[in-house]
């Protein structure tokens, strides 16, 4: 969203401690929603655990909230416009409290997906409104500080995210991931109405793109779909399945036929006759899936073939949010050719995934962490320098929607990597399983199971057998996680070719929100 205009025409009218508890307040607007596409993460084997459901299940949990949230983000600048910057985000905050509530007291896991729909749905406007009434309540002079509270919330909620979900996970009701949210969000509400009440707006009446946003939902949500039931039944010899592909893909021709001949379209597809926003946005969405799918993955194969607590999982993780907070600061006064930060973001992003590559099952804490120190240094270099790229020569008047544009695809992208990479994980996991029992059946009396002596220790011929089918199954999981981490350690320097096909950007005084 473009925040380069004062929406409230009201700059500066706080100061003191309410300028102080406002900002907080718009800040935490910005914490609770990242927090949220982030918390589950390390929570999921506990949720499905409890709820009685596969893992492969429980990645609806996050992928229905990703979803959700992209398909409304295009919406978000009509809402601001109909009806104004504060209650936009007011009302935004106040829905987002109730779902989280609904979603903390789920009682099966179609509830809980159902709630985490709407839960992502009404989050849309968030991120981008905080943003936006944070440029409005400080002075010009201060906004440098208003985007630095803004940055910092959103790279500190993906820190602590894992951590919390972790231990909440591992010392009471999983529920309560979500109902923390509660008190918060309340809060927040709260403040802004009453602070922020009095600030001018003008709202007016705009047309809504309502054939377009069906459209944009109906192949979304079928693609989704597709990805994530495929793994299980086969793909498209289930004829579920199959009709979903179809929908999807007649979906999809119909939106890129509608969007492009109406008048006020939703999505404008126009804006990818830009080069450096075609390219710009296809680094930002293949990037932003690399490091979806792979924080998806990390603490699965953590709780679920290492045994680590949720906590401990958690723990792993935080560094490459905690740098990247610390690392921002420092990031945003460097004055590089925007190509070069990028190209930077993404050799250490693929330096991150490739260090993965050598885990090994007994590795201990630092070796598994140590990698994601390096992936909060990318993180830290990884929005603004390709939101730049891709915003550039774009028209003040449609930068809104290119922000949204760019937005929409990011978080899709990174929806559909969660699905596809947990699918990848059970495949290539069952190649190694079948080539490690081939390679010991070939060793005879050589093989593992023949030198434990666990006859020994009370265990059975059949415990002995079950218990080495264990340690084959884990060891196939580490290897087929290992498979994806150096792929994508691959990919990620592949993408920086894409960059420098991109012309270099003029300097600009806008500001994005990377919601």
């Amino acid at each position: 969203m473009d925040t380069n205009t004062n929406p409230q025409g009201a700059a500066g009218t706080l100061a003191g401690s309410a300028l102080a508890v406002t900002a907080v307040a718009l800040a935490l607007g910005t914490f609770m929603q990242v927090l949220d596409g982030s918390i589950a993460n390390v929570s999921l084997p506990t949720i499905v655990g409890n709820l009685g459901h596969s893992t492969d299940d429980g990645t609806w949990i996050i992928t229905s909230f990703a979803v959700a949230n992209a398909v409304m983000v295009p919406l978000t600048g009509w809402f601001t416009q109909r009806y104004g910057v504060v209650r936009t985000f007011v009302t935004s905050v106040i829905l987002f409290t109730m779902a989280s509530f609904l979603c903390g007291i789920a009682w099966d896991l179609p509830s809980l997906i159902l709630f985490r729909v709407l839960q992502g749905g009404v989050s849309g406007p968030m991120i981008p409104g905080s943003q936006a009434l944070l440029i409005s309540v400080f002075p010009s002079q201060r906004r440098g500080l208003a985007l630095s509270i803004w940055s910092a919330t959103t790279l500190s909620a993906p820190a602590l995210g894992p951590v919390l979900g972790g231990y909440i996970s591992d010392n009471y009701f999983w529920g309560w991931i979500f109902l923390i949210n509660v008190p918060f969000g309340l809060a927040t509400a709260f403040i802004t109405r009453r602070n922020l009440a009095g600030m001018a707006e003008s709202p007016r009446k705009l047309k809504v793109d309502t054939v377009g946003l069906a459209l944009l939902a109906f192949w979304v949500f079928s693609l989704q779909i597709v990805l994530d039931l495929g793994k299980n039944r086969d793909w498209f010899e289930d004829p579920l399945v199959t009709a979903f592909a179809i929908s999807a893909v007649i979906g999809f021709a119909l939106w890129i036929v509608w969007e492009l001949t109406d008048a006020h379209p939703a999505v404008d597809l126009r804006l990818f006759r830009s080069r450096n926003f075609t390219l710009g946005s296809l680094s930002i969405c293949l990037g932003y899936a690399l490091l979806f799918a792979n924080n998806l993955l990390l603490p699965l194969l953590l709780q679920e073939h290492l045994r680590y607590t949720a906590t401990w999982a958690g723990l792993v993780a935080a560094p490459s949010g905690l740098l990247a907070v610390l690392a921002t600061p420092f990031a945003g006064r460097l004055r590089l050719d925007p190509r070069l930060g990028a190209s930077l973001s993404f050799l250490c992003f693929g330096c991150s995934f490739l260090m993965r590559a050598n885990y090994t099952p007994d590795a201990d804490f630092l070796s598994l962490a140590l990698p994601l120190f390096v992936q909060g240094v990318a993180t830290a270099l990884f929005f603004v320098p390709l939101l730049t790229i891709s915003l550039d020569g774009i028209p003040p008047e449609k930068l809104a929607s290119a922000s949204g544009l760019s937005n929409f695809a990011r978080i899709t992208a990174g929806s559909f990597a969660a699905s596809l990479v947990t699918t990848f994980w059970d495949r290539r996991e069952a190649l190694h399983q079948t080539a490690l029992v081939e390679a010991m059946s070939t060793q005879g009396a050589g093989w593992p199971g023949d030198q434990l002596d666990l006859g020994a220790r009370g265990v059975s011929h059949a415990q002995s057998i079950g218990l080495l089918y264990q340690e084959v199954i884990k060891q196939a999981y580490l290897l087929s996680a290992t498979d994806i981490f150096w792929l994508c350690g691959w990919v990620s320097f592949a993408l920086i070719a894409i960059l420098w096909f991109c012309k270099r950007p003029a300097p600009s005084d806008h500001v994005v929100a990377a919601d």
